[in-house]
């Protein structure tokens, strides 16, 4: 973590005194707004987004801008997917197109060359007042769906009328369990941790299970953040969470709704462009030493994504753009 500026190891400690993993809050919280006083106005070409392929985190954001078709109106740049001492790093084969940066943390200290707390990914930069803009997750994906429909390709609305209230309720309901969840069970120092952590996953994953069972997606026949939000748990689940960080009571392949679910998610138009499994497992397997300290990665397990799913048989409301073949992908 960057400590007034500086770069340190080892000053970030990830579990508290009862061996729980405690998660810090991202530290810009700025909004771009699509309006013609804003301080951070939604013009195309103005901002970048950097993220990894490995993060969940950073996926979500990757994932509302190729739903929305948002590759012209904001430049992305991806960094390097295994992380050690020196945080995310960019190199020759992922460079900063901005700065030519080496390190993600560069750009931290751009933004405030006084900052301290951990350089995470996705990073929302304005290119115009050379700053970060937002690295919360959540934030930057309503911002993406809400904020730049005048320089959308596609009509697609992730937070809809109607929904918007339920959207909020499901993001707060899988966050703990499921999206922090893998990582509470993953990075517990305590057995009771652990396990409290693991309970806490498979009971969400049972409900949401039960869920699919009637309703195409999270809230009913429409597409949504919530979707979004499970979705980037659910690819990297067999892959890593369920080996790397001890989930293994049942895999998603395991479960026929949560299953069909992921995989119909996978194949809408442009969501593969936004995933790299080599990216995932890498990052897992080699950056987390104190959990697999001879960072091997696994080789399986051998599932598909892009095979035939059941889904059609529940009523969707789906928009057109999503109906016809993929745009070109840019990343």
């Amino acid at each position: 973590m960057l400590v007034d500026g500086e770069w340190r190891t080892g000053a970030y400690e990830s579990t508290n005194e009862d061996g729980e993993f405690d998660r810090q809050e991202t530290s810009f919280r700025n909004w771009v707004r699509d309006e013609d006083d804003a301080e951070f106005p939604a013009e195309s070409g103005r901002y970048h987004l950097y993220i990894s392929r490995a993060c969940p985190w950073a996926h979500r954001a990757a994932m509302t801008r190729r739903l929305k078709g948002l590759e012209d109106a904001i430049s992305l740049s991806v960094v390097e997917p295994v992380r050690i001492d020196d945080g995310w790093e960019f190199s020759e084969e992922y460079p900063d197109p901005l700065h030519g940066e080496e390190y993600l943390r560069d750009i931290y200290v751009r933004a405030d060359e006084d900052f301290t707390g951990r350089v995470t990914v996705p990073v929302l930069w304005d290119t115009e007042k050379e700053t970060i803009v937002n690295n919360e997750s959540r934030e930057i994906m309503r911002m993406l769906n809400t904020e730049f429909d005048d320089h959308a390709k596609r009509d697609v609305d992730l937070w809809p009328e109607g929904h918007r209230e339920e959207v909020e309720e499901i993001l707060d309901d899988i966050y703990d369990p499921i999206n922090n969840g893998v990582y509470r069970a993953g990075f517990a120092k305590s057995q009771d941790a652990y396990e409290e952590a693991v309970d806490d996953l498979f009971d969400a994953l049972d409900r949401w299970e039960s869920v699919l069972e009637d309703n195409r997606f999270l809230a009913g026949d429409v597409l949504t953040e919530a979707d979004i939000a499970m979705f980037v748990t659910l690819v990297r689940f067999d892959h890593v969470y369920h080996t790397h960080f001890k989930c293994n009571r049942r895999a998603i392949h395991e479960y026929p709704n949560l299953w069909d679910y992921a995989k119909e998610l996978a194949q809408l138009p442009g969501v593969e462009e936004t995933i790299n499994l080599d990216h995932i497992k890498r990052h897992y397997y080699e950056s987390h030493g104190d959990v697999n300290p001879s960072r091997i990665v696994a080789t399986g397990p051998d599932i598909d994504f892009f095979e035939s799913h059941d889904r059609d048989r529940l009523t969707a409301d789906l928009p057109e753009s999503f109906r016809g073949d993929a745009a070109p992908a840019d990343d």
